[in-house]
């Protein structure tokens, strides 16, 4: 028993391992959902109620509306108090300095100046000037006139003055010297030049205690406008959702989710939640199970599509729970174009579908958000159909923000009734999450890197014939570099009408031979001087040599760092064929010995995609061109004829989804590509 156990495990551990995946990822979600009921009816503002007719369950208060908030908090802050303070000590300071200064100075000099009569006049300035005060401006009073109200703070009184009836430096210099008008030009000269050292600023601004009061009043301001009693109709059938009753059903809704006695069956709601996101991702499942099938079969594929899904949920509950944000910021377009990079256009759309639909179930007017969500998700991959060029992701951002803007202004229009009245606080959101989509590229090398992957941008660097791998193959092997060039623009012409990753095949073809540079003048291509080596050779040993490229390729691929991707088509550009020419030379001359095929087969394996199929095809046929005595539409229709059939007989396509649709097109193809090479004249009917 135990052992059947064990074997079960053991044998579908990779399966065990997927389900896991996407159970984790379902905790994950539910973990980070509102713990809370959710309100049962659906409604927008400006649309009909087409529900049955709503009574007040309980009494609840009217929360007053984000509009109506922002503009009771407006007037607070427009009508702000600004408090000053007395500095009663550097009153003292300055007098205490003055009356040593005069007393210095009178008991060095003759005459009445320093006299104590002008000390007790000066004095009683000072002492005028500074209990009046002086105040010290700054931009808190920008654009105030005198008769602006102040607090003016002395001790823990609070005084309400007008700023002009305060002093300036330059104000109380002149009542200073107003009051020394009576005395002669020489004493007013000492003294008010004494004065003048003596008058400073005593009235601050008192930063501290203005946000203090203005917090206050801020806090003051209630968040609720009126009751709605129990047992009141709030919303009849058929009634349109106005302001008034929009405000009524949103103050219910959250009153409900927040505390409308669900929390004593908290169990409920978590099993709700695993419900709804556990048939989304089974959903997702399914979809990569019977259709994209080798996306199912790699865990680590599915690790990523799962992760992708869980960062956009959990940045989207992030933001959620930041007031000051609006979940519009998160770049959810990300998902589809980085999908759509590393796999195709339906896995992107699905995926991106569901990661919407969870999401939108705990973001405010979830109904908005899908439908936003969805149509720029559509149209971020509709327009961003590959990295091939810089301008792609820029123009696919641009259109992705215009389909924001016009869904939004659709919605809203439709909901407040006037264009006035459209929050337009969330194109700015829109704005950011399109830029923030531009990440897309460095985030693409970052799982290119983390999972292997291979995007359209990296084989495009690959294919450059100027990398140093292409560059050697073309100095040491220049006739299999031509020959890979000519089976990479065959099967690029046949991908192009029977669909798959043309680029991709494209660059598996400029590398499927790379394995030939060790021993260049072992393959007929490069064989330039007439003398063949494989004429010291045996049979058994040119075959060796010939199937070793297979694997040198390899090695050379993998020392150089190229993606696996790329590497599969040098490991199955032969399949499990076998070297014809010296298996067959071999029978003929020992006819009485028993071969070993094994010594004239590569190892395989067979392709198993469409474009490593194609690539085969492709090489074997320009391969195989090169012999041909004569060029006529009959050899080349008859070549390629023949090699295609004989690997269709050989199973090496069993493994791919390639049709025989595609085939008899691909050989269309193919014959009309060799005989435009080879100039061949079509001979027209007489």
């Amino acid at each position: 028993m135990l052992n059947n156990i064990i074997n079960f495990f053991r044998n579908r551990h990779e399966s065990i391992q997927r389900i896991l995946l996407f159970v984790i990822s379902v905790i994950i979600i539910v973990v980070l959902l509102p713990a809370e009921g959710k309100f049962k009816y659906e409604y927008q503002k400006g649309k009909p109620w087409k529900h049955d007719n709503l009574v007040a369950p309980y009494s609840y208060s009217i929360k007053k509306s984000k509009e109506e908030l922002d503009a009771e908090t407006a007037a607070v802050r427009k009508d702000e108090k600004l408090y000053f303070r007395v500095d009663t000590v550097v009153v003292q300071d300055k007098i205490n300095e003055f009356r040593k200064t005069f007393t210095e100075k009178a008991s060095t000099s003759k005459g009445k100046v320093y006299s104590e009569k002008n000390l007790s006049r000066c004095l009683s300035v000072l002492g005028e000037i500074y209990k009046k005060g002086i105040i010290q401006s700054g931009d808190e009073l920008e654009g105030k006139t005198p008769d602006y109200t102040i607090q003016l703070l002395e001790g823990n009184e609070a005084v309400e003055i007008k700023y002009g009836d305060l002093f300036t430096i330059q104000s109380a210099y002149n009542t200073a010297l107003e009051r020394l008008k009576g005395l002669n030009e020489k004493e007013r000269d000492v003294l008010s030049e004494l004065l003048a050292n003596a008058i400073t600023h005593n009235v601050f601004y008192d930063k501290e205690t203005t946000a203090r009061f203005l917090q206050e009043d801020l806090n003051a301001v209630s968040p609720d406008r009126g009751m709605v009693e129990e047992g009141v109709l709030i919303i009849a059938r058929g009634d349109i959702v106005d302001n008034e009753k929009f405000q009524k059903l949103e103050s219910l809704r959250t009153d409900y989710e927040t505390q409308g006695g669900v929390s004593s069956k908290i169990y409920l709601v978590y099993l709700g939640h695993t419900i709804l996101v556990g048939l989304a991702l089974l959903v997702l499942y399914l979809f990569l199970v019977l259709f994209r099938k080798q996306v199912a079969a790699d865990n680590q594929k599915v690790l990523f599509v799962l992760m992708i899904i869980l960062l956009m949920v959990i940045t989207a509950n992030i933001i959620n729970n930041i007031p000051s944000l609006s979940v519009y910021i998160v770049p959810f377009c990300l998902l589809p174009i980085i999908i759509r990079t590393f796999f195709d256009t339906r896995a992107a759309l699905f995926t991106h579908l569901v990661t919407t639909l969870i999401t939108g179930y705990f973001v405010p007017n979830g109904y908005q958000f899908v439908y936003l969500q969805m149509m720029a998700g559509i149209i971020s991959i509709f327009s961003f159909v590959n990295m091939q060029r810089r301008a792609q992701l820029f123009i696919s951002a641009g259109v992705v923000f215009i389909t924001y803007c016009l869904g939004y202004f659709a919605i809203a229009i439709i909901q407040e009734g006037s264009i006035a009245a459209i929050n337009q606080l969330n194109f700015v959101w829109f704005g950011i999450s399109v830029l923030l989509t531009l990440f897309a590229y460095p985030l693409i090398f970052v799982f290119e890197k983390m999972f292997g992957f291979v995007s359209e941008a990296s084989l495009l660097e690959l294919s450059n014939t100027n990398g140093k791998l292409l560059r050697d193959l073309a100095a040491k092997a220049p006739g299999t570099f031509q020959h890979s060039l000519q089976v990479a623009n065959l099967t690029e012409s046949a991908l192009f009408q029977v669909g798959g990753n043309v680029l991709l095949a494209r660059t598996g073809a400029l590398y499927h031979d790379i394995g030939k540079m060790d021993a260049p003048t072992y393959f007929i291509e490069n064989q330039v001087s007439g003398v063949n080596p494989h004429d010291e050779l045996s049979f058994d040993e040119s075959a060796r040599i010939i199937i070793s490229h297979v694997i040198k390729g390899i090695e050379k691929a993998k020392k150089a760092n190229i993606p696996d991707q790329v590497i599969d088509f040098i490991r199955t550009h032969h399949g499990t064929t076998m070297v014809q020419y010296f298996y067959r030379s071999y029978l003929k001359n020992f006819p009485e010995e028993e071969v070993d095929k094994q010594l004239f087969t590569y190892p395989g394996p067979i392709p198993f995609s469409k474009e490593t199929a194609v690539l085969m095809m492709a090489d074997s046929v320009e391969a195989a061109s090169r012999s041909l005595k004569s060029y006529t539409t009959e050899t080349i229709d008859a070549l390629v004829e023949e090699i295609i059939t004989y690997q269709v007989q050989q199973n090496q396509f069993v493994n791919t989804d390639i049709t025989l649709r595609d085939i008899t097109l691909i050989k269309k193809i193919f014959k009309k590509k060799l005989m435009n090479i080879y100039h061949v004249r079509i001979e027209y009917p007489k």
